[in-house]
């Protein structure tokens, strides 16, 4: 039985390794990608997933998303952990297709409607589009199986400041919204678990080996990340964080998760904070603990399969 998936991306070194996952795996039917700004622009991850899809041979529609947060003013993009184009130092190049007419929140409606039961989001960015859609249909968290997120922390602290992570930082109004209307369907799969799992500079000459074309791509790209993981973390390899989330929404067996009621500071000494919240809202099913070569296993097993 396969997965119905959109992964709304903002690609980003890590968001092509788990789109070409998701393109690898034969348990995911990939339906489409959605956009949104963090890594990069949303210009440039509309480009950039276009791009992924085209590499690898894949011809599914692509929806840009919001350009800048429900409230706060737009984030610089994160080109010195992406490179100034989102795949390190591979040069931008532009893709022949183009994206869909349809907005990613509408888009991301329609097709829950049209899977309602079946599709799996999995936003792996800054979680705009996906509050966008909770805003204009109060039946969009229901219509969907699961909304599986890369993003937030309950006790790992932050990434981009002591107390958040950078997806839920770069829209914390949108992630408060997303995880109030939870309902028992979201999964955050955060740096609780994320950090845990490491690929090193020579898993990526594996994936090269086996997968000369796109894996080759891959460690094109892996050089800039990993070189930014050895300056600011002293590790010789980078988290999996995009692609574990993907991993998550098939493999829910390799995640220990907690439910708890969850919110998110949007205070300026704390914005982005991944906290418990006292209100009545939905569960959401944090990840708290991960078997973490299994993981690593799958995600390396997957990517030999590929061209």
């Amino acid at each position: 039985m396969t997965t119905k998936l959109i992964i709304d991306t903002d690609p980003g070194i890590d968001d092509a390794m788990a789109i070409f996952y998701a393109a690898a795996a034969p348990d995911i039917e990939l339906l489409g990608l959605t956009t949104i700004f963090g890594n990069v622009t949303t210009k440039m991850a509309t480009r950039n997933a276009l791009r992924l899809l085209e590499a690898a041979d894949l011809e599914l529609p692509v929806a840009h998303g919001a350009e800048q947060p429900l409230v706060l003013p737009p984030f610089e993009p994160s080109a010195h952990v992406h490179g100034d184009e989102g795949f390190g130092d591979i040069p931008a190049a532009d893709p022949k297709g183009q994206a869909v007419s349809e907005e990613a929140a509408d888009f991301l409606i329609r097709m829950a409607r049209e899977h309602k039961g079946e599709l799996v989001v999995c936003p792996v960015g800054p979680l705009t589009n996906i509050a966008l859609a909770v805003q204009r249909d109060p039946e969009f968290v229901k219509n969907c199986k699961r909304i599986v997120i890369m993003g937030g922390s309950l006790e790992a602290g932050g990434n981009i400041t002591p107390h958040a992570e950078a997806n839920i930082y770069h829209d914390p109004h949108a992630a408060e919204v997303v995880f109030a209307a939870a309902a028992g369907k979201v999964v955050m799969v955060g740096l609780d678990v994320t950090l845990k799992i490491l690929c090193t500079p020579e898993d990526f000459d594996g994936i090269k080996e086996r997968s000369p074309e796109l894996g080759g791509m891959l460690k094109d790209m892996s050089v800039f990340y990993i070189k930014f993981y050895q300056e600011v973390a002293n590790l010789n390899g980078c988290s999996l964080h995009d692609p574990a989330a993907v991993i998550a929404c098939t493999h829910a067996d390799l995640f220990q998760t907690r439910a708890v009621k969850l919110g998110v500071s949007v205070e300026e000494d704390t914005s982005g904070k991944t906290q418990l919240a006292e209100d009545g809202r939905g569960d959401t099913h944090v990840a708290m603990d991960v078997d973490a070569e299994a993981v690593k296993a799958l995600f390396l097993k997957r990517l030999s399969l590929l061209p």
